[in-house]
């Protein structure tokens, strides 16, 4: 079969003829038919994390296709099943994070795309208990992004308990961000986009949000706190500086919810202000098998909308660039039929 390998972080990945996967107890292979480019497939690329993958591997955790082989013990699927395979590859199931619904923090968790094969391929091998199956009716290509961008920011818009009374501050209109407008919007709350681009800007102002603001031309956090300020602030922009803007554009009682992870590894945030004004700092980690179900299920009933641009896989290396660039206003998907 076809894949997109990474043999070194320092050079570009290889398009190159491998072995298709044969499904062990409890694994199915999947036909890919689409598969999501997320900017933690660059970093995976790239090496950029302190926990490196292990080259050569398969990148890709946004990939939907049709069930091709069932391994023994799989009984909930069968050949046929459209489905996504998920950035949480697999977990342990027994620990205190799977049994409570918080499998996305097992430590014995496989990562697909980085610790093990992922997607960007014409064939993906996957643990059958930690797909999602696809919704009659969801496009492909919608599904997935759906698989990582959808399920992260509809997590991260949940545990920061936004609702209808509240100002939402997006920070990084894109792939991630202009999902995540649209899930605070389905709460009922007000949406603030902020963003360095004038052309995602515009994207997200036809997706619902009240207020846009340019990095570039204004200081967001000075206009959001002479709205009221946020209740909420979700940073999706690899970069320190925006976090930072985020936590100035809270309101005592605000709640700051990361997302993105830089390759700056780290920020800076006042503990007198955070203390003294009740802020509250969440970490999100993408979405469980239920949050996933949820998410496409909110867009099977046409909830949301993805905004999305296809390649084919051979274009894997200039894709690459063109989201680097920032030349990209949502999500890029490689269509592999």
């Amino acid at each position: 079969m076809k894949a997109a390998v990474v043999r070194s972080f320092t050079e570009p990945l290889a398009i190159e003829d491998v072995a298709i996967p044969v499904p062990g107890y409890g694994q199915v292979v999947v036909k890919i038919e689409t598969s999501g480019l997320c900017h933690t497939d660059i970093h995976a690329a790239h090496g950029d994390w302190p926990v490196k993958p292990n080259p050569p591997f398969i990148p890709g955790h946004e990939g939907v296709g049709l069930v091709d082989r069932i391994g023994e013990g799989v009984k909930h699927l069968k050949e046929g099943d459209r489905v996504a395979i998920p950035w949480l590859g697999s977990a342990c199931g027994f620990c205190e994070y799977c049994v409570s619904g918080w499998e996305t923090l097992c430590l014995q968790q496989q990562n697909t795309g980085y610790s093990v094969n992922g997607s960007y391929a014409e064939y993906a091998l996957a643990e059958a208990g930690y797909i999602g199956k696809v919704p009659n009716g969801v496009d492909p290509l919608d599904a997935a992004p759906l698989t990582c961008a959808g399920v992260t920011t509809y997590k991260a818009v949940k545990v920061s308990g936004a609702r209808a009374s509240d100002l939402v501050a997006i920070y990084g209109i894109g792939g991630l961000g202009h999902l995540a407008l649209q899930y605070a919007s389905i709460t009922g709350a007000s949406v603030a986009a902020v963003d360095l681009v004038e052309s995602k800007l515009t994207l997200a102002k036809s997706l619902g949000a009240e207020y846009t603001f340019n990095s570039t031309t204004c200081d967001p956090a000075v206009e959001i706190q002479r709205l009221g300020g946020a209740d909420v602030a979700i940073v999706l922009a690899v970069s320190p500086k925006a976090a930072e803007s985020a936590f100035k554009s809270l309101r005592r009682g605000g709640r700051l919810v990361f997302v993105a992870l830089p390759k700056d590894n780290f920020v800076q945030l006042p503990i007198f202000e955070t203390v003294l004004q009740g802020i509250s700092v969440i970490g999100s980690i993408v979405g469980t098998r239920r949050d996933l179900s949820e998410t496409f299920q909110l867009h099977a009933e046409g909830r949301t909308k993805v905004i999305r641009q296809t390649r084919k896989l051979e274009e894997v290396n200039s894709s690459f660039e063109q989201i680097e660039s920032g030349k990209v206003d949502a999500r890029l998907v490689f269509d592999m039929r």
